[in-house]
């Protein structure tokens, strides 16, 4: 233990040193991090498989369908109005016409437009199995 003096020449001082005291544990909390186990839980993870036979790409895509949506909730399909109800049709014999080469629906919605019209939209195409949905910004 070292005596140094805080405010006179002759007092001692009573203070520990505590680096030895550091040191220990320090180097005891580096042997008990090492040897603790880690808990090993194992995650199952389905990562995709490497295709040796890509799917062949479609040469000639078809043109997409713009359908808007206004202000007053009116739909339009290629510039054309259309009622909602009449979408889904639409949208199922489009799909029929090739199945592995589905058109592009763009949506165009206007931001003062009713959601619900924009939500019967999106419902018909998922009912027309419609696989390609896009959203067009202005």
């Amino acid at each position: 233990m070292a005596f140094a003096s805080d405010s006179g020449a002759g007092a001692p001082m009573a203070d520990m040193n505590v680096t030895p005291l550091v040191d220990v544990m320090l180097v005891l909390l580096i042997i008990f991090m090492v040897t603790a186990p880690t808990p090993s839980f194992p995650i199952n993870i389905d990562l995709p498989q490497r295709s040796l036979n890509p799917p062949p790409s479609p040469v000639d895509p078809p043109e997409p369908i713009r359908v808007r949506i206004d202000a007053s909730g009116q739909v339009f399909w290629n510039e054309g109005p259309v009622p909602v109800s009449a979408l889904q049709n639409m949208m199922e014999s489009e799909v029929q016409r090739d199945v592995n080469n589905q058109p592009t629906l763009e949506i165009d919605t206007n931001a003062d437009a009713d959601y619900g019209v924009l939500a019967k939209v999106l419902a018909a195409a998922k009912n027309a199995q419609m696989q390609k949905i896009g959203f067009v910004k202005n």
